[in-house]
């Protein structure tokens, strides 16, 4: 299993690209910021996910957050779970991403595992997927460990994505064809 050191393939830019690139995260980061601590100030001392992987079977199940910090091991947990199964890379995943999953489970009131269809996506990934759909982006937030798509058994994938695009935590896209929604911690916008 390869660890990718860093949680931006941006890095490999050009300087001012890189520049740009941090400000556009700086600002969307301010603007989460803003819009989510309502929602994720809830009093509650812990955070909990239920994350099953869909092509390695492997899965979480536990508390990734406790009073008042991210628990480092879970994460380190949840960062494999969310690897690239096709290129065995691991990337530190956004830990907010993992937020937004805390709370459309427990707002749509449910108990079930996540299933996750892809959630960190090497470069080398995301590029061939966009030559093969016109629907990935070519700057996927799935490269940065910011993004997952996912289903929720036994749950309409519109009913998730309406709750979801509604609590404007971050990005929501709804794939109903294929049965599953986007969800990430980036700027709030849907499709």
């Amino acid at each position: 299993m390869r660890w990718h050191a860093e949680a931006c393939p941006c890095c490999a830019e050009p300087e001012d690209a890189v520049r740009r690139t941090f400000l556009r995260a700086a600002l969307a980061g301010t603007a989460l910021a803003c819009t989510a601590a309502p929602v994720f100030a809830t009093g509650a001392s812990t955070r909990s996910v239920r994350i099953r992987r869909v092509q390695t079977g492997e899965s979480f199940e536990g508390i990734y957050w406790r009073d008042g910090r991210y628990d480092r091991e879970a994460l380190r947990r949840l960062d494999v779970v969310f690897r690239d199964p096709s290129m065995d890379e691991v990337t530190p995943m956004d830990p907010r991403l993992f937020d937004v999953l805390n709370t459309v489970a427990r707002v749509v009131g449910s108990d079930e595992h996540f299933e996750v269809i892809s959630g960190y996506r090497a470069p080398e990934t995301n590029a061939s997927r966009a030559q093969q759909s016109r629907r990935v982006s070519r700057v996927s937030l799935h490269m940065s460990g910011m993004a997952a798509d996912v289903r929720l058994p036994g749950r309409n994938s519109l009913e998730i994505a309406r709750v979801a695009a509604d609590m404007q935590l971050g990005g929501v896209g709804l794939y109903r064809r294929d049965g599953f929604i986007h969800l990430d911690c980036g700027p709030a916008r849907r499709w």
